[in-house]
């Protein structure tokens, strides 16, 4: 009887272990480090390229050498965009990451000649000028209350009209 008792508990000790060792590789194969996907996305730069446009280089030969820009300046059409973006996604299905992000500004004065150029990424989630090692900021610092009060144009007018019947 103990014979017929060992022989079972080997079959089965057998078939745990054969079933183990396929959970283990399958398991395994989904930690490999290639599984999932780097998506590049709109205008790379290279170095080379880049030296294609010094400052001084007219708009055509920007045209010509990096392409029609991801976007331009929304007012005076001066500046021009190459916008590129990495994302990674771990398996097909999932929404992909953000990991790196780069913009190419190429800045034309009033003769359509390049003044500037500037390489911007995404630092802290903030814009940072990768040449200059500066963050720009637009505007000046003042409180709504001093825009309404010193602002030209319709903010002057519409003080003027908040505070009319202030007094009476």
């Amino acid at each position: 009887m103990t014979k017929r008792y060992l022989t079972s508990n080997l079959k089965v000790l057998g078939r745990a272990v054969v079933v183990a060792s396929l959970c283990t590789g399958v398991l395994a194969g989904c930690q490999a480090t290639n599984v999932g996907e780097v998506l590049h996305q709109g205008y790379v730069v290279d170095q080379e390229t880049l030296n294609l446009v010094p400052v001084g280089s007219s708009r055509e030969q920007v045209l010509l050498s990096l392409g029609t820009p991801s976007t331009t300046a929304t007012f005076d059409n001066e500046v021009f965009y190459y916008i590129s973006q990495k994302r990674k996604r771990p398996v097909a299905f999932m929404k992909p990451k953000l990991i790196d992000q780069s913009i190419l500004a190429v800045y034309f004065d009033k003769e359509g000649v390049v003044s500037q150029l500037a390489h911007y990424t995404m630092k802290d989630g903030k814009v940072f000028d990768m040449l200059s090692r500066t963050t720009p900021t637009g505007g000046k610092e003042t409180s709504f209350l001093g825009q309404l009060l010193t602002g030209p144009g319709a903010g002057q007018a519409a003080a003027r009209n908040l505070f009319k019947n202030f007094g009476q």
